[in-house]
């Protein structure tokens, strides 16, 4: 069943596929000139390790998530008026429920960040949640690419970096550094017989944040929920995010289709990264479910 999985991600443009079973590897794949070194970028995967980070800050005493985000790096950070700014938690850019315009591109300037309603009242996926990389780092008084290598990368044993991307930090990694974290959030937050990230966080990042997207957490996108919400839309979608897959599945979808699913069910981390399958997207793709398709045929 292994070799016709292969042979489909290949035709679909993918770099790398690894599929962890209980901490080990039993697929790790590489295509064309793609290697075990090789970097690739996570693109809106790379949300979930501002997630972690965040929560690491957290339960080092540096932030509050339900604290508005003017705490942090003072107020005048958006064009919204300031009494519609100081609704905004960090809470809020983790759920994507800001209430700020999510039609004025990925630039994060404040003349860019700008209301349309208030904050928890509306679910909008956007380029705002890179101000909780500004807090960790006020709060800190560390850079946020130093203080997420001292406090994830290297405690994990992980490659990469953060590069500039238009004004967004993209991460850049090898396909097992990705693996490497979807491991230590499958393990509820430890790495070998440390305790990275507070499993009670953790808990709250993979399950619903807010009632306007049911399948999103803290920047995890949610299966088996009874309605999902997609990127650039304000329509709501009924049944599973991906049907296919298992109902306690939950994912971190970038850009073009990268992925890392955790399936604590059956013990599965499962990553994807490379080109995209046929269009380009921004997280979900109709890749998702016919890959789980196959995936199933291994697996179950």
């Amino acid at each position: 069943k292994l070799q016709p999985l292969l042979e489909y991600l290949e035709i679909k443009n993918t770099k790398s596929f690894i599929i962890l079973h209980n901490g080990k590897i039993v697929v790790e794949h590489y295509f064309g000139n793609h290697t075990a070194t090789s970097p690739w970028y996570w693109a809106s995967a790379g949300k979930t390790l501002t997630t972690a980070v965040s929560g690491i800050a957290e339960q080092e005493g540096l932030i509050n998530i339900n604290n508005k985000v003017s705490d942090y790096i003072g107020t005048g950070w958006t064009s919204a008026p300031l009494v519609k700014e100081n609704l905004i938690t960090c809470k809020n850019l983790l759920s994507m429920n800001s209430g700020l315009d999510d039609t004025l591109g990925d630039d994060v300037s404040p003349g860019n960040l700008q209301y349309i309603a208030d904050a928890g009242s509306r679910w909008a996926y956007h380029n705002v949640y890179v101000k909780m990389q500004d807090v960790v780092a006020h709060a800190s008084g560390l850079s946020w690419s130093n203080y997420f290598n001292t406090k994830l990368r290297d405690k994990l044993g992980m490659s990469g970096l953060w590069i500039q991307d238009g004004g967004l930090s993209v991460y850049w990694s090898n396909t097992r550094s990705m693996a490497r974290f979807g491991l230590m959030i499958y393990a509820n937050g430890k790495w070998q017989s440390s305790q990275i990230l507070n499993e009670n966080f953790l808990n709250a990042a993979t399950t619903t944040s807010q009632n306007l997207n049911l399948s999103y957490g803290y920047m995890w996108w949610l299966n088996g929920k009874t309605s999902y919400r997609l990127p650039q839309t304000q329509f709501q979608f009924t049944g599973p995010l991906i049907p296919n897959a298992p109902s306690d599945m939950y994912a971190a979808l970038g850009k073009n289709d990268q992925k890392i699913y955790v399936v604590p069910s059956k013990k599965l981390v499962i990553i994807r990264m490379g080109e995209s399958a046929d269009n380009s997207n921004f997280a979900l793709s109709d890749f998702d479910n016919a890959l789980w398709g196959k995936i199933n045929e291994l697996t179950n």
